[in-house]
C-alpha cells in the first residue's frame, strides 16, 4: 500500500509493535498533520513558516496573532484557503475581511508563506508573533463559504464527517450585522422559540451566551452539514451577503496508531472559586476557554508560548484574547494542563458559573530519529535562543562546563524555573533562565563554555509530568509516555529534598506490608537505597506511574508540587539499560546503528558518581570529556573511559569503578 506522507504505514505499526497481524488499512492522521502553533519573529519581508501542515494540497485556516514588540496592539489575523491568498478577518472587530494586498499570503505543502505584501502587523520586523495553523481534516476541522439567501433554518453542508461540537460564522463583505457568532454544543437551547434555537456567544465581544436565534437545535446539526438559525439572519444568512464558517468537530475517534483516538474536544464545565478540572483523556496543547454567562475575555493558552503547570502561586501562563487587540497577557495564572486535560484555577479566569471550550490534543507521533527529540548543543552569548535544538524543546539539562551551580534542570511546562542536580535546593526562578517559548530551542544566560542537552516530549521517548503531592501512599498520576516508564527523576520542586531516581534494572524490596522500587538520588553518589519512594516495577504501566510509601516529602506529600521526568527505550532512538562490569573493554548493545550521542552512567551497587558522555564534547576512541551530573566540579577532559561503538557506546578497560569495575552493577540512559 502507499506511504503515506508524514504518518505510519501498517508495516511501520507492525514493526514498532511486534504484532503478526495489523488489522487497520492507513492512511494513518495525527494532531501532528493537522494542527500547529508555531511561534516566529518578524522579519518585516517575505516570512516563510514551516510547520508540516499541508494548506496547499488540503486547505485549512492560518490565524495569526502579534505577541509583543514597538506597537500596544495589534489585530488578530485569520486567512484561510476557501478565500484566497488576499483577504484576512480580525476576530478582534466586526470589519469585512480586509484586501489591501494582493498574494498576501501563500499556502504551502508544509505550511505557508507570508509575502511581502503582507500586513505590517503579521511579521513586523523586530516583534514576536504567533501563528495557529489548522488544516481541514474529518473528525477535526473544515472551513466553508456560502451567500446567504434569507430563508429560516438554511442547513450548509460541510466535510467534517461528524457533528459540529463548535462552529464560528463570519459575514466577510460588509461590518454591517456582522458579528462573529459562535454556535457550542454545550450551550443551552433556547425553547422559547418554534422551532427550539440554540443559544449563541459573540467572539468579538465579551458578552455572556444570548437567545439570538442564529442556529438551529443541536439535533439538527450533523455529520453532512449545520443548520442556521431563524433570526438575526443577517449575522449568518443575509440574502446576498458572504460568510465564512470554521466548523470544529468534537471528540472524533478516528486518529492516532489504531484509529481510536481523538485529537480535539469541544465541552463545558461548571467553575467556582475552588476551580474546576476538565477530563478530556489526553493532555492539551491548546484552549479556547469563555464563561458562558458572564461578560469577560475570551482567552486562547497554547503550551508554545507557555503555559506553567504546578499550581504554584506567581506562576504566569500566556493568554491572548480573541476578542480585544491588546498585547499577550503573560501573567495570567490560572490555568495548568496535565496528562488527562486540564484545570481551571480559582477566580483568575473565571468567576463562578459556567465555561465552554476548545481543547486541542498534544503531538501524539511516536518519532523516527532520536535527532527530532534530542541534540547537545553549545551556547551562544548572543542572539536567540541560545541553544538550538531544531525543534520546540520541552527539557533542558544545562551545564557550565568549567564547574558552577551543577547541572541545572528546567522544563517547558515548570516555565522559567531551574533546579540543580547537585543540590537539594528547592526550584529558582531567573527571567534569564529557561525561556521555552521558541520554535527552535531554549535560551538561558551564559555562552559556549555552557553545554545543553535538549529533549523533546514524545511517545516511547521522554515525558515530562508536573503533579501535587497528595501524601496518600502508592500515588497515582497519569503520563503521556505511551510506554512503561523505565527510569524516572522526581523533584520536590517547593522545598529542599533529594532527588529520586526510579529504573526498571534496580531491585526491588519487600517491607512485609508493600513491595517498592529501590531507587537512586540523583544529587549524591549513595549506592541504591530502600527508602520506598516509588511503588514496585509492575506498578510503573504504560498510562501512570505509582509513588511509593515512605519519605513522602520526596515524592508524594500533599500540598507539596513536583517534577517527574520519564524516559522509556524506544528502538533507534534511546536505551534505558543495565551492564555489569568487567574491568576490561565492555561492549553495551542499544540496538543503535550510528552510536550513541548521550549516555548516563551510574553504579548501583556501590559508590559511585553520576557520569554525562556526548558525541559533542567527544565520544571517540582518544579521550572523552565528561561531566558529573551530581557535581558542580568542571569537565574532566584527560581520560579514555568511554569508545564509540555503532551499536551503543564501549566502556573501556581503563575506565574506574564507578564505570566498570568486575563484578559491579551499572544502569544507563543512552540516547542515539
Amino acid at each position: 500500500m502507499p506511504n503515506y506522507s508524514g504518518k505510519w504505514t501498517p508495516s511501520q505499526v507492525l514493526q514498532a509493535r511486534g504484532q503478526d497481524l495489523w488489522p487497520i488499512n492507513g492512511p494513518f492522521f495525527y494532531v501532528d498533520d493537522v494542527f500547529s502553533t508555531y511561534l516566529y519573529d518578524g522579519n518585516g519581508s517575505t516570512q516563510t513558516i514551516t510547520n508540516g501542515i499541508d494548506l496547499s494540497g488540503e486547505g485549512g485556516l492560518v490565524w495569526t496573532r502579534w505577541r509583543s514588540g514597538y506597537y500596544t496592539s495589534r489585530d488578530h489575523n485569520l486567512f484561510d484557503t476557501e478565500r484566497g491568498t488576499t483577504a484576512y478577518l480580525n476576530t478582534n472587530n466586526t470589519s469585512a475581511e480586509k484586501t489591501p494586498y494582493p498574494n498576501a499570503i501563500t499556502y504551502n505543502s508544509n505550511g505557508f508563506t507570508l509575502n511581502n505584501q503582507f500586513p505590517s502587523n503579521m511579521s513586523f520586523g523586530g516583534e514576536t508573533f504567533v501563528s495557529w495553523t489548522f488544516r481541514k481534516q474529518a473528525g477535526f476541522f473544515d472551513v466553508v463559504t456560502y451567500t446567504g439567501d434569507g430563508t429560516s433554518s438554511r442547513q450548509i453542508s460541510h466535510n467534517l464527517g461528524s457533528s459540529p461540537g463548535v462552529i464560528i460564522v463570519k459575514k466577510t463583505n460588509s461590518s454591517i450585522d456582522s458579528y462573529w457568532m459562535v454556535y457550542h454544543r454545550d450551550s443551552p437551547e433556547n425553547t422559547a422559540t418554534t422551532p427550539n434555537q440554540t443559544k449563541n456567544l459573540v467572539l468579538q465581544s465579551t458578552a455572556a451566551i444570548a437567545n439570538n436565534n442564529c442556529f438551529g437545535a443541536h439535533s439538527t446539526q450533523t455529520d453532512s452539514y449545520f443548520t442556521l438559525g431563524t433570526a438575526n439572519l443577517a449575522h449568518v444568512n443575509g440574502s446576498g451577503n458572504t460568510y465564512v464558517a470554521y466548523v470544529f468537530a468534537h471528540d472524533d475517534q478516528r486518529f492516532g496508531d489504531n484509529q481510536n483516538e481523538s485529537i480535539i474536544k469541544c465541552g463545558s464545565f461548571a467553575h467556582n472559586y475552588s476551580g474546576a478540572t476538565v477530563n478530556l483523556g489526553w493532555e492539551p496543547q491548546w484552549i479556547l476557554v469563555k464563561a458562558a454567562d458572564q461578560a469577560v475575555n475570551w482567552y486562547i493558552f497554547d503550551v508554545m508560548r507557555g503555559i506553567v503547570t504546578g499550581g504554584l502561586s506567581g506562576d504566569g501562563d500566556a493568554a491572548l484574547f480573541p476578542n480585544t487587540s491588546g498585547a499577550e497577557n503573560v501573567n495570567t495564572w490560572g490555568i495548568d494542563v496535565n496528562a488527562t486535560g486540564f484545570t481551571v484555577y480559582g477566580n483568575n479566569i473565571l468567576s463562578s458559573g459556567d465555561a465552554i471550550y476548545i481543547a486541542i490534543r498534544r503531538p501524539m507521533k511516536t518519532p523516527e530519529a532520536a535527532t527530532d527529540v534530542f541534540s547537545p548543543q553549545l551556547g551562544t552569548a548572543s542572539g536567540e535562543p541560545r541553544f538550538v535544538s531544531g525543534f520546540p524543546t520541552d527539557l533542558l539539562i544545562k551545564t557550565y562546563r568549567y564547574g558552577y551551580l551543577g547541572s541545572l534542570f528546567g522544563s517547558r511546562l515548570t516555565g522559567n524555573k531551574y533546579m540543580s542536580a547537585a543540590s537539594t535546593a528547592a526550584e529558582s526562578t531567573d527571567g534569564a533562565f529557561f525561556k521555552f517559548d521558541y520554535q527552535n530551542g531554549t535560551s538561558t544566560s551564559g555562552d559556549s563554555n555552557d553545554i545543553g542537552w535538549m529533549f523533546k516530549r514524545a511517545p516511547g521517548f521522554m515525558d515530562v509530568v508536573a503533579y501535587s503531592g497528595t501524601g496518600a501512599t502508592g500515588q497515582v498520576e497519569s503520563h503521556n509516555l505511551g510506554a512503561v516508564p523505565e527510569m524516572i527523576i522526581v523533584k520536590n520542586r517547593g522545598s529542599a529534598w533529594q532527588w529520586a531516581v526510579y529504573h526498571k534494572d534496580l531491585g526491588e524490596y519487600d517491607s512485609g506490608s508493600y513491595i517498592a522500587s529501590k531507587n537512586l538520588t540523583l544529587n549524591t553518589t549513595d549506592a541504591e537505597t530502600t527508602n520506598s519512594v516509588f511503588s514496585q516495577h509492575s506498578d510503573q504501566t504504560a498510562s501512570v506511574f505509582t509513588l511509593g510509601y515512605t519519605n513522602s516529602a520526596i515524592t508524594y506529600a500533599s500540598g507539596n508540587n513536583y517534577v517527574a521526568y520519564l524516559f522509556a527505550t524506544l528502538a533507534g532512538v534511546s536505551k534505558v539499560g543495565s551492564y555489569t562490569g568487567t574491568a576490561a573493554n565492555l561492549d553495551v548493545d542499544c540496538g543503535f546503528t550510528s552510536g550513541a550521542r548521550f549516555i548516563l552512567i551510574k553504579r548501583t551497587d556501590s559508590t559511585g558518581d553520576w557520569y554525562v558522555y556526548d558525541s559533542l564534547r567527544g565520544i571517540t576512541s582518544g579521550n572523552d570529556p565528561y561531566l558529573l551530573i551530581n557535581s558542580s566540579a568542571a569537565e574532566v577532559t584527560s581520560t579514555d573511559y568511554i569508545d564509540p561503538l555503532s551499536s551503543g557506546f564501549t566502556v573501556t578497560s581503563s575506565a574506574p569503578a564507578g564505570l566498570n569495575a568486575s563484578g559491579g552493577e551499572y544502569i544507563f540512559l543512552a540516547i542515539a
